[in-house]
């Protein structure tokens, strides 16, 4: 009996995914498990598994087209059967439930960027001259933020489409006429023009604007000494670097184990406002965010209390690969309830970082930079002097609440031995 394939609801805050590509054709045969096509959600571009073993009959849906989530995106059944001409339509499924918006999805957290995929036997073709490039949707759009020709590339995907890396890996050449120059030349630095949103811009537009308009923001910083942690830093590279395999430490590492235990410390932060009722996190789930090429998305540690600071920085090193990869499972960026934002690793001094929503607090994370300090002895001297800013909802946390925190991370910080406990 035939099956539909219906567009999945991969993530809470889905309404509709977009069919970036078929890795099957009309008479392929398909597995159970087997993946069959590429979906653009909010948050990231994933694979679509089918759920029945047969041929896929029917292709409802074409690459790039936006449908809602339930809707039938193609048909699987057996090599003679028939199907009913009358139900190949790409509709939503009777009686499909609306998705709606979960609590638990943050603020921020965009599409992961498109995964390179190999490419077929089939040998790539170049662009049609004159004519319309055949190009994946997120090879587009960079394609116009960057003002590259699709017309002047090859296309290395199926049937000769063009995908990021061809976009990325574009040769100077490869730029339009009056676009993508450069800022000491003259002229335009970009083309002039608008690009439609993506559903995971559109998200992000959306959040944002919901978070800054409805939570209560208010802002505490501190500013710390972080001579010792970076001096510990040093001391544990220089031994873990000697181990096989290496390891290696970067400040985000420490920054990340120390976010987590001061949120151990102080529970408080660690919480969501519900309506009428705060709920409380027994767990750290310790979001973190990575940038991409949509913007970023935050990856989750979880449970990140109680990990060691090896553990925490080989997670965030795994997770932020398969975030640029765009290989995230759902459960590894949904469900955080603290989130650290460092851009002192982009040499932002300092900065106010917006809520994801539903969490009451996010850890901004400024550069270390040098500068005067006077020292116990009441001498001036150079020091090395870091950020940190913690954006609160006021309606969870108060001011005393977020101070308790600042200063649990403040010794953190600048006792770092304490992270090693």
């Amino acid at each position: 009996m035939a099956k539909d394939i219906l567009m999945p609801l991969l993530s809470p805050s889905m309404t509709e995914g977009t069919l970036v590509k078929w890795l099957k054709k009309e008479g392929d045969a398909v597995k159970s498990g087997e993946v069959i096509a590429e979906v653009e959600t909010d948050k990231a571009t994933m694979d679509l598994e089918a759920f029945d073993t047969g041929i896929l009959r029917k292709i409802l849906v074409q690459e790039g087209a936006k449908v809602p989530v339930q809707s039938k995106i193609g048909i699987i059944g057996t090599k003679d059967e028939k199907i009913d001409e009358s139900a190949t339509s790409a509709a939503p499924a009777a009686a499909a439930p609306a998705a709606a918006e979960a609590k638990s999805a943050p603020a921020s957290e965009p599409k992961a960027a498109e995964p390179a995929k190999p490419a077929p036997a089939a040998a790539p073709a170049a662009a049609p001259s004159g004519g319309r490039a055949k190009a994946s949707p997120l090879a587009k759009k960079i394609a116009a933020d960057s003002g590259v020709s699709l017309a002047t590339l090859t296309g290395t995907g199926p049937g000769g489409r063009i995908v990021k890396s061809d976009v990325l890996n574009a040769p100077k050449n490869g730029h339009s006429g009056g676009g993508g120059r450069s800022i000491f030349g003259t002229g335009p630095v970009a083309k002039e023009g608008s690009t439609k949103l993506s559903t995971m811009r559109s998200v992000i537009a959306k959040r944002l604007l919901e978070s800054k308009t409805t939570i209560p923001h208010f802002y505490l910083e501190i500013e710390v000494d972080a001579k010792p942690m970076m001096e510990l830093r040093a001391q544990l590279n220089e031994t873990l670097g000697k181990i096989t395999p290496p390891v290696k430490l970067s400040l985000n590492d420490l920054v990340l184990k120390a976010a987590a235990e001061a949120v151990r410390r102080v529970p408080a932060v660690n919480a969501s406002f519900e309506g009428d009722s705060i709920r409380q996190f027994p767990d750290v789930q310790l979001s973190f965010a990575v940038a991409i090429a949509e913007g970023l998305i935050t990856p989750i540690i979880k449970e990140a209390q109680n990990k060691s600071l090896i553990q925490i920085s080989g997670e965030a090193k795994s997770l932020a690969g398969k975030a640029k990869e765009g290989k995230l499972k759902p459960d590894e960026f949904q469900g955080g309830t603290f989130t650290v934002s460092n851009l002192g690793m982009l040499g932002i001094d300092s900065f106010c970082a917006i809520i994801n929503p539903p969490q009451a607090a996010i850890l901004a994370v400024g550069n270390i930079v040098k500068k005067p300090v006077v020292d116990a002895n009441d001498n001036i001297v150079v020091g090395l002097r870091q950020s940190f800013t913690l954006s609160c909802d006021h309606r969870v946390v108060d001011g005393a609440v977020g101070a308790a925190y600042l200063k649990e991370l403040r010794e953190l910080i600048e006792k770092p031995a304490l992270l090693l406990l």
